[in-house]
């Protein structure tokens, strides 16, 4: 008699829990399936890439999974600049995926961005074959030796069952003391080998052991200093951001009661609208922000490394006597440029949180008539008003349009990106951020093209934000086949292209520093871009008179699952004030073309 499915079922579980059937042996993961275990072990939820024949076996192994999602660029450098946009807004460690040869040669440009600007970020790239290293194989590159000098480490895994350990290794490195890109190469047949997976849940490395805590002994130097000072001053950059220490940043200067200044990358540390901080500062900061730099007798540097766009010449710089201290994670970077008096080593949160303990508990304070008087000449160097610029009701000019954006997105949760040149610097002084980690650019490579990708890294991360690309007709060429990708994926950010038709700070040292010879500065074939964005399914606005700015950001706004890209066109000759000239002193300023 034929049996029921029911009783078919039953019999065949029967007989599988059947003591006499051998169990099924568990195969070994192979060195791909490794790969993505260890991702998911760290919690990585986005990996950008481009697929190639060194990692197909990974990417098979990403086939299989659900949990991370993959997202298809279209050419590497994209994938690792939107992995450290990524990373920049979250905090977290960006992960990006090349192949061999020519995909680790294209992510070089991403790769050395993220390490001039300390981001956090682990690059796995493909390898030929162990057997074929060095043989000059099929899309073969000494992946090693080209990144060397642009991460912060890098590794070659050539056994299979050192890749868990490894991968361990790279976020840890990557994550910790400074943060910095590591690369993880993986030749071919190690993606292939099997081995037992085990990923341990703490890592030590004997060679490796970032300061955390700052020597208590230098606090208390640094905490007598600044109560004893009579000018003092805060400056801070990037490693406030990276350490997350805006809090407490935030309740030292106004514990003290001191000025404060931010480099380009620390904008949005202090809000904006405090009414102790005075601006970037630097080679088109404001004229306050470094008049007092300049002036100040005690000068605390937190997170911030005193480079070129930041003090002018080393040599005015140390011509007004003042006590330097500096606190930062990587002790490399004190006194590399300038002696400082009391150099702090540590986590910048740290550092930061003990000095407001220890100013506590002291009974001394500041001098208040010194303060006070301090304050009347950094009010007076306020009323300068340097970033004052001509409105015209007939050409559009660039800083009424980041002012415009600014007006319409300050009430709402908005993330700013920017590529290289004019429009980056009016947007860092036009934008007013009044938090962190919602000013993402490239500081130290200055790297064009990287607004698009960061635009997109950072949609996925925060879907409900708006997300603004503030861009040149130069630069958004550089990656803007990224705008496929966009569609793909939907990733609905505005990009607001500010086209002067020049590489515009190229022209402006052209004009200043080469007698206006514009050698090869003027663009003189640029596509229809809006065209060109429907071309990709987005939107296209062309903006060409001041009147019609507000409403085209309006719309954009309002488009809230489009991408938008405002082709705005900006008067040609508007250059950027005030402006430091190179091997010229912070305070010596170009205030406007009346001082040339």
């Amino acid at each position: 008699m034929d049996m029921s499915a029911a009783e078919v079922k039953r019999a065949a579980s029967a007989q599988a829990s059947s003591p006499s059937t051998p169990p099924t042996p568990s195969r070994e993961p192979n060195g791909s399936e490794i790969l993505i275990r260890c991702l998911q072990a760290e919690g990585v939820k986005y990996l950008w890439g481009y697929p190639g024949g060194a990692v197909l076996y990974i990417y098979d192994a990403l086939y299989k999974q659900e949990s991370i999602q993959h997202v298809l660029v279209r050419h590497e450098q994209a994938a690792v600049h939107a992995a450290d946009g990524y990373a920049r807004a979250t905090g977290d460690v960006g992960v990006a995926l090349v192949t061999s040869g020519p995909g680790v040669t294209n992510a070089v440009t991403g790769i050395a961005t993220a390490y001039m600007d300390s981001i956090p970020m682990v690059i796995i790239t493909g390898q030929v074959p162990t057997p074929a290293i060095g043989l000059d194989a099929f899309q073969e590159c000494d992946t090693v030796g080209i990144t060397r000098p642009i991460v912060k480490h890098n590794f070659l895994v050539k056994d299979v069952r050192d890749l868990a350990l490894t991968m361990k290794k790279a976020f840890h490195i990557a994550r910790t003391g400074r943060p910095g890109p590591v690369v993880v190469d993986i030749p071919k047949d190690v993606s292939l080998k099997t081995a037992a997976f085990h990923y341990p849940e703490r890592i030590e490395m004997r060679s490796y052991n970032p300061v955390k805590k700052g020597h208590g002994g230098q606090i208390r130097k640094a905490v007598q200093l600044l109560l004893a000072a009579r000018r003092p001053y805060i400056y801070t950059g990037g490693g406030v951001i990276l350490g997350e220490a805006s809090a407490e940043l935030r309740e030292l200067v106004h514990l003290l009661g001191f000025p404060c200044t931010h480099t380009l990358m620390g904008l949005g540390a202090v809000a904006a609208s405090d009414p102790q901080f005075l601006g970037m500062l630097g080679m088109h900061g404001t004229f306050e922000a470094n008049m007092t730099m300049q002036h100040c007798d005690v000068l605390l540097a937190v997170g911030a490394r005193f480079d070129d766009r930041v003090i002018g010449n080393p040599k005015h710089f140390a011509s007004v006597e003042r006590k330097i201290i500096h606190v930062d994670i990587d002790p490399s970077s004190i006194s590399k440029r300038v002696k400082v008096d009391i150099p702090i080593v540590g986590d910048v949160k740290d550092v930061l949180q003990e000095l407001i303990t220890q100013v506590r508990e002291v009974q001394a304070r500041p001098d208040k008539p010194a303060l006070q008087a301090w304050w009347a000449q950094v009010n007076d160097w306020r009323k300068r008003d340097c970033l004052a610029f001509k409105r015209s009701a007939d050409v559009i000019k660039p800083q009424q349009v980041v002012d415009t954006l600014w007006r319409l997105t300050k009430d709402r949760d908005t993330y700013i990106t920017s590529d290289v040149g004019q429009h980056q610097m009016w947007a860092a002084q036009f934008y007013r951020f009044e938090e962190p980690r919602r000013w993402i650019n490239s500081g130290g490579l200055g790297t064009m093209g990287v607004g698009l990708p960061y635009a997109m890294g950072i949609k996925l991360a925060r879907p409900d934000a708006d997300v603004f690309c503030i861009t040149g007709e130069g630069s958004i060429q550089m990656c803007i086949q990224e705008l496929s990708t966009c569609q793909q994926y939907k990733t609905p950010v505005k990009i607001v292209s500010l086209n002067n038709r020049y590489l515009g700070m190229v022209r402006q040292w052209q004009e200043l520093d080469y007698e206006g010879r514009y050698s090869h500065s003027y663009m003189d074939a640029l596509p229809d871009f809006v065209r060109l964005a429907e071309a990709y399914g987005h939107v296209g606005l062309l903006v060409e008179k001041p009147s019609d700015v507000e409403p085209a950001l309006r719309e954009a706004i309002r488009l809230k699952d489009r991408t938008v890209f405002l082709d705005i066109r900006t008067d040609p000759t508007e250059n950027v004030w005030p402006m430091v000239k190179a091997g010229q002193g912070i305070s010596e300023m170009l205030l406007g073309s009346e001082d040339l």
